[in-house]
């Protein structure tokens, strides 16, 4: 767990012994935890709860990419990626099964975001289309802009499987 948390949030640990691990990506003293208490199970099991996802935000849909690029190069794919609308987002799932989210804000302004989810488009399906990360890459490496590939319009062209179904684990 330790080693996927420092591979896909290029972290490095601050510190570690037999129950605990703190791992960080910045100055900060540490931005993930993780504890393995005595006598814990090896792994969590699809009823167990806990944490579904965290997500993380990058400036700009050239920055995410990147990262998917560094992350795929390392044998680290997503495990879906989905136009939500509101942000295009790529889920990672670590060795237990909690997503990170690598995402972009769609929108420059909160209130955007806010107006968006209020209207019909995200209504008729808040969770939006999956997308293919690496036809994503092609087309930006080709020159499409961003406000075009962060349309969910162009996402549903791909027609790839329910992204629901990855997220709840029937897939």
């Amino acid at each position: 767990m330790r080693d996927w948390y420092c591979s896909v949030l290029d972290g490095h640990v601050v510190y570690q012994d037999q129950a605990l691990c703190f791992i960080t990506f910045d100055d900060e003293h540490h931005r993930v935890a993780l504890l393995r208490p005595p006598n814990a199970p090896e792994r969590k099991t699809p009823t167990t709860a806990g944490v579904h996802h965290v997500a993380y935000t990058f400036d700009h849909l050239d920055d995410l990419l990147s990262r998917y690029e560094q992350l795929r190069d390392k044998g680290l794919v997503p495990a879906v990626c989905i136009a939500h609308g509101v942000t295009t987002s790529l889920y990672y799932r670590d060795p237990d099964g909690t997503f990170v989210e690598m995402q972009i804000d769609n929108f420059a302004e909160p209130q955007q975001a806010t107006d968006y989810m209020l209207g019909p488009e995200y209504a008729a399906d808040a969770v939006g289309p999956a997308f293919d990360p690496e036809v994503m890459l092609a087309a930006r490496r080709a020159g499409m802009p961003v406000e075009e590939l962060t349309n969910r319009a162009w996402s549903m062209k791909a027609r790839l499987p329910d992204p629901m179904s990855v997220l709840v684990g029937t897939h």
